[in-house]
């Protein structure tokens, strides 16, 4: 797929500000690398040989995935998190599918609405709630500047 642009202030505050006075750029770097490893495993994502390196505001993801659906996911938790501008994928998929198009929340916006303007049917909202599973918990929890998988009807 290759780089994707992400709202660095917006998304999931993984990272901590306090720590970042006494460490070097590298230290920081490794530990957000890491606690974004830590953050796709502990949702049970099946990336084989899974590794993140932070560059400043982007991070590069290497692994292998079973398929197109797993990898949009990595991408958006890595990108819908506060810090990170672009995510630069380099993973590599077993079964390809064709991909998905991808959707950065307004202001005002909620599942319905977006499902009405991309299907023209405002109750296929669960479509894109289920496809941004684990990403999304609630369907009525998502904010300004957050990027969705929008999945394309079979």
């Amino acid at each position: 797929m290759g780089l994707f642009s992400f709202i660095k202030d917006a998304g999931a505050k993984l990272f901590g500000h306090k720590e970042e006075e006494k460490k070097s750029i590298q230290e920081l770097n490794f530990e957000k690398a890491q606690k974004l490893m830590a953050n796709i495993n502990a949702e049970g994502l099946p990336v084989e040989d899974l590794n993140v390196i932070i560059d400043g505001d982007r991070a590069l993801v290497f692994g292998t995935v079973p398929d197109q659906r797993t990898k949009e996911i990595v991408i958006l938790m890595v990108g819908n998190t506060e810090g990170i501008a672009e995510v630069d994928d380099r993973m590599e998929v077993k079964n390809q599918e064709p991909e998905s198009t991808f959707y950065t929340v307004k202001k005002g916006d909620y599942l319905s609405k977006i499902a009405k303007e991309v299907y023209g049917d405002a109750s296929k909202y669960n479509v894109i709630f289920e496809a941004n599973k684990p990403m999304l918990k609630d369907p009525d929890l998502i904010y300004p500047g957050q990027v969705l998988r929008i999945p394309k009807l079979d």
